[in-house]
């Protein structure tokens, strides 16, 4: 039997998530097992939920919500409780990112985390020796859910060359990550352009930054280091922000030339471990 843990479901989103689950299924007569049985995992893993030592998905949320009848209310918390497993410092921004309609980004190392794999994701967080991996995954991969919007924010990315080349989780992972990015040659409200190592010195040799503009909020502008995030939305750092962003944008790759840039590099250093290529035709 499961250990029974008291819970304060005002301690934080996921022991909120844990405590309504409990109630909502001991309100409907169903065990740990029962509930597991009906939405295809163990009562283990319920266990697990409702006593925080496991983060739900989003999947198991909406499981949760069919056959519990609750009308989206685990599928409404989740998304609250993915964000509270990203670091402390990183939450203000992925506030902020969720209600921008529109962002401009330089990456100097990594793929934009909204255009990452979830493989190529989990390769990159790993590397940070997190206590709960999955939960971090999981988080990032909530983040990407506001370009599936009905209008989701005007996005314009420029990646450095070196962001191609670096191979972050191996070949397979690699060429997924660039086919992934090439899935949006021609997106309506999302734009990839690639900064090649023929660019030299640029604008922007300081590293990366992001700029985000909101309906009724002031600009920011986020940057990282070593170990947090700042945002800023002093109008100084603004208006040189948007400078160097422009000149990034000018002295890039268009996105077409970008897209024929990513399929070589994709071509030539992670080439399909099968040895069968896909060719088609435009």
């Amino acid at each position: 039997m499961a250990n029974i843990q008291s819970l304060d479901p005002t301690a934080s989103p996921l022991d909120y998530y844990g405590w309504e689950l409990r109630r909502q299924r001991e309100a409907h007569g169903l065990k740990q097992g029962q509930l597991g049985e009906i939405i295809f995992c163990t009562g283990s893993l319920i266990g697990q939920i409702e006593t925080t030592k496991k983060v739900p998905t989003r999947d198991f949320s909406e499981r949760v919500d069919a056959a519990l009848g609750t009308d989206g209310l685990f599928s409404r918390l989740i998304g609250l409780v993915l964000r509270s497993q990203l670091p402390h410092w990183f939450q203000p921004y992925a506030e902020m990112e969720a209600k921008a309609t529109y962002i401009s980004t330089y990456q100097a190392q990594l793929v934009y985390g909204l255009l990452q794999t979830e493989e190529y994701a989990r390769a990159v967080l790993a590397t940070g020796k997190p206590d709960d991996l999955e939960g971090l995954v999981a988080a990032r991969m909530e983040r990407q859910r506001i370009l599936g919007r009905e209008q989701p924010p005007l996005a314009c990315v420029v990646l450095d060359e070196a962001v191609l080349h670096r191979p972050i989780g191996g070949l397979e992972v690699m060429r997924k990550q660039l086919e992934h990015l090439l899935e949006f040659t021609g997106h309506r409200w999302l734009q990839v352009q690639v900064l090649s190592y023929s660019a030299g010195e640029h604008a922007s040799l300081a590293g990366s930054f992001t700029a985000m503009r909101f309906d009724d909020d002031p600009d920011v502008v986020y940057t990282e280091d070593l170990i947090s995030g700042h945002m800023t939305a002093n109008p100084e750092t603004i208006r040189e922000a948007a400078l160097r962003y422009a000149r990034l944008q000018a002295t890039a790759l268009s996105v077409e030339d970008s897209a024929a840039l990513i399929t070589r590099v994709m071509e030539e250093r992670y080439e399909d471990p099968s040895g069968h290529e896909e060719h088609t035709v435009a």
